[in-house]
C-alpha cells in the first residue's frame, strides 16, 4: 500500500470514529452546545468574550439548560438583579430567596452576559487577555468576583477541556463533537517512520493545569500514539496518568505528558466530591497525584470516593 493510500484510510477511520462517537458523560452537556454554540460564537465576535468560556458558563450555571431556574427565568448566567430594570425571580443561591434577571428568551441571557461582563470595570483586564485563552478567562472571571465557588476557574477549564470547548475559539467549530486538525504535508515524512500513523496527521493542542502539560484524546489515540508523538514511552505516560496497562484510552481523557504534581494549584485548597468521581478523576482534573489526594487527608488507600466529602489537595 502506497503512503498516499495510507493516509486516507487513516483519515477515513479517524472521520468515522469522530461522527460515531458519543461523549458518555452528559448527553444534555451535548445537545446544549449543538443548540447555543453559535449564540457563543457570535458573542466572540461581537465582544471579545471566548466562546468556551460563554458555552463552558452558561452549561455551568443553567445545568445544560435544564435546571428549573434557567427553565423559569431563561438566565442561563445566573446573573442577579443588580442595576435591573427588567423582570426579576428569585432563587436561593448563596442567600434564600436571592433576586436574579428574568428574560424573555434565552438570546437576551446571552446578549445581556456579554453587556454585564463589558460595561463593568472589574472584568475590563479580562479583554486585554488573547480571546483564545480560555485558562486565562476562567481564572480571571474568579478573580473578578464572577462566583463565589472557589473552583469555579477549574469547572470552566474542565468543561472546556472534557467537550472540546475551545474549537469554537478558533472558528472551527462543527456540529460533531471532536475537531481533527491536520499538519501540513511537509510534516509528513517518509524517513521519519511517521507516515500512516495517528502522529502524522493529527496535531495535538498541548495545554497545562497545574503547571503541567496535558493534552486531550481524540477518537482513535491510544497512549502508545500519544507517547509517540511527544518522542516518549507508553510506560511513562502511563505512570504520568496513573492508569494500568490494561486500560484503555478514551476520546475526551485528558493526557499528561509530564508527572503530575504533589499539591493542587495555591487558590485551589479543596474539592467537595460529586456524584460519580474518583480519585483518580479528581486527581487528573487538578493536576495532582492520587497518592497525593490520600496522603494530604490522612485516608487509607482501600477508600474510595464518598460524594459530598471534602478532601484536602494543598
Amino acid at each position: 500500500m502506497n503512503i498516499s493510500s495510507k493516509s486516507r484510510l487513516i483519515i477515513i477511520f479517524l472521520s468515522i470514529s469522530i461522527q460515531s462517537f458519543s461523549q458518555p458523560r452528559n448527553q444534555a452537556y451535548l445537545s446544549y452546545i449543538e443548540q447555543y454554540h453559535q449564540l457563543a460564537e457570535k458573542q466572540q465576535k461581537e465582544h471579545g468574550i471566548p466562546a468556551s468560556i460563554v458555552l463552558a458558563q452558561g452549561l455551568l450555571e443553567s445545568g445544560a439548560g435544564q435546571s428549573d431556574f434557567a427553565k423559569s427565568s431563561n438566565n442561563h448566567f445566573g446573573i442577579k438583579c443588580t442595576d435591573w430594570a427588567g423582570e426579576k425571580i428569585y432563587h436561593d443561591d448563596d442567600l434564600m430567596g436571592e433576586c436574579f434577571r428574568k428574560y424573555d428568551q434565552v438570546l437576551d441571557s446571552y446578549e445581556d452576559h456579554a453587556a454585564f461582563l463589558k460595561n463593568r470595570p472589574r472584568y475590563n483586564f479580562l479583554f486585554d487577555l488573547n480571546p483564545t485563552d480560555y485558562q486565562g478567562w476562567a481564572h480571571g472571571l474568579k478573580k473578578a468576583g464572577y462566583a463565589t465557588d472557589p473552583v469555579y476557574a477549574f469547572k470552566l477549564i474542565s468543561i472546556i477541556e472534557d467537550y472540546n470547548l475551545h474549537r469554537f475559539d478558533l472558528g472551527q467549530g462543527t456540529s460533531g463533537e471532536y475537531a481533527v486538525k491536520s499538519n501540513n504535508s511537509s510534516d509528513i515524512n517518509e524517513n521519519h517512520g511517521s507516515i500512516g500513523t495517528v502522529r502524522a496527521l493529527v496535531n495535538h493542542e498541548v495545554v497545562k493545569v497545574n503547571g503541567v502539560k496535558f493534552v486531550i484524546s481524540i477518537p482513535g489515540d491510544t497512549y502508545a500514539g500519544i507517547a509517540d508523538e511527544f518522542r516518549t514511552t507508553e510506560e511513562r505516560i502511563r505512570e504520568y496518568n496513573e492508569v494500568a496497562l490494561s486500560t484503555a484510552l478514551n476520546p475526551g481523557t485528558r493526557v499528561f505528558l509530564s508527572a503530575k504534581k504533589n499539591k493542587a494549584p495555591e487558590n485551589c485548597e479543596t474539592h467537595i466530591a460529586q456524584f460519580g468521581e474518583s480519585m483518580h478523576s479528581i486527581a487528573q482534573d487538578y493536576g495532582i497525584r492520587i497518592e497525593s489526594i490520600y496522603k494530604l487527608n490522612k485516608i487509607p488507600y482501600t477508600q474510595g470516593v464518598i460524594e459530598g466529602q471534602v478532601l484536602k489537595l494543598r
